[in-house]
C-alpha cells in the first residue's frame, strides 16, 4: 500500500510542478506577478519556460504585429451616412509592456484603441462630401492614422497602419450621382454633336463663300472683256468716222463702176429732176 501512495505523491507532485510553470512563446512578453509580496515586477520575460508558485502568475503580452478591424458608421460633409470598415494594425512597444500593464492593462485595445480608432475615422469622414470618401479614401485613412498615433502617443503602442475598406453610401445618392453622371453625358453629348453641327455649318459657308467669290471673279473677268471690247470698238469707230471725208466718199463714188452719177454745177441753183428708167437700171 505504501508503494502506492508513493506512486501517487509523485503523480500530484508532477501535476502541481505542471501548473507552476509559464511559457512565454516567441513574439511574447512575460511580466513576474507575486500578490503576496512584490506585485508586479519590472523584469520584462522573454520568450522561455518560466517556474512560478502556484499563488504567483506571469502575465504574457503578445508584440506581434496585430490587426483589428471595425464598422463605422460616420457622417460626411454634407451630412449623409457613410458606411466603411477601418482596420488598423498595431502592437504594444515590447520595451514598454511593464508600464502598458501598469497604465492600460492587457485589454488596452478596447478600452483605449478603440474609441479612438472610431473618433478619428468619423472625426476625418466628416470633412469629404460622401461621393468623395471612395476615391480618397488613401487619404482618409493617412489622416486617420495620424490622428490615431497622436491621440495614442505616451500610451505605450505602436500604430503601425490604417486602412479603410467595405465603404457603402447611401442608396439614395447613389441614385442621385448615377442620374446626374447620366444627365452629364447627356449634356456632353449635345455639346458634341453642336460643335459637329457648327462644324458643318462653317464647312458649307466657307464653301458657299467660295463659290461666291468664283462667280464674282468670273463675272468680274466677263465685264472686264466687255469693258475692253467696248472701248476697242469706240476706238475703231472713231478711227473710221475720222476717215471717213467727204472727198473720201466722192473718190469711193467715183471709184465704184456700178455707180451712176450726174455731174452738176456747184453753183446751181434750180431743181434737179432724175428720170431713171425702171426697166433699165437700178
Amino acid at each position: 500500500m505504501s508503494r502506492w501512495m508513493a506512486i501517487g505523491l509523485i503523480l500530484a507532485a508532477l501535476s502541481g510542478l505542471h501548473g507552476c510553470g509559464t511559457t512565454v512563446s516567441p513574439g511574447q512578453r512575460g511580466l513576474r506577478w507575486y500578490p503576496l509580496s512584490e506585485g508586479l515586477q519590472t523584469e520584462t520575460l522573454k520568450s522561455g519556460f518560466y517556474w512560478r508558485a502556484p499563488w504567483n502568475d506571469v502575465y504574457v503580452y503578445d508584440v506581434r504585429l496585430q490587426s483589428y478591424t471595425e464598422m463605422v458608421d460616420a457622417l460626411s460633409s454634407d451630412d449623409l451616412l457613410v458606411k466603411l470598415k477601418a482596420a488598423i494594425i498595431m502592437r504594444p512597444i515590447a520595451e514598454e509592456v511593464y508600464f502598458l500593464a501598469q497604465e492600460i492593462g492587457p485589454d488596452f485595445y478596447p478600452r483605449v484603441v478603440r474609441p479612438e480608432l472610431l473618433a478619428a475615422v468619423r472625426s476625418v469622414v466628416s470633412n469629404y462630401p460622401m461621393v468623395s470618401v471612395p476615391e480618397m479614401s488613401a487619404e482618409i485613412a493617412s489622416k486617420v492614422q495620424a490622428v490615431v498615433v497622436d491621440k495614442l502617443k505616451g500610451r505605450h503602442l505602436e500604430v503601425h497602419s490604417v486602412a479603410l475598406a467595405d465603404i457603402e453610401l447611401a442608396r439614395i445618392v447613389l441614385e442621385a450621382v448615377e442620374k446626374k453622371q447620366a444627365k452629364e453625358q447627356e449634356k456632353e453629348q449635345k455639346e458634341f454633336e453642336l460643335t459637329i453641327a457648327a462644324k458643318n455649318a462653317e464647312i458649307m459657308r466657307r464653301l458657299a463663300l467660295g463659290e461666291g467669290d468664283s462667280i464674282r471673279i468670273r463675272a468680274d473677268g466677263e465685264a472686264q472683256g466687255n469693258i475692253i471690247r467696248a472701248k476697242g470698238q469706240a476706238t475703231a469707230q472713231e478711227t473710221i468716222a475720222k476717215t471717213l471725208t467727204p472727198a473720201y466718199l466722192r473718190y469711193k463714188l467715183y471709184d465704184n463702176p456700178n455707180a451712176k452719177m450726174v455731174l452738176l454745177p456747184d453753183d446751181l441753183r434750180m431743181p434737179l429732176v432724175l428720170n431713171v428708167d425702171p426697166e433699165q437700171g437700178k
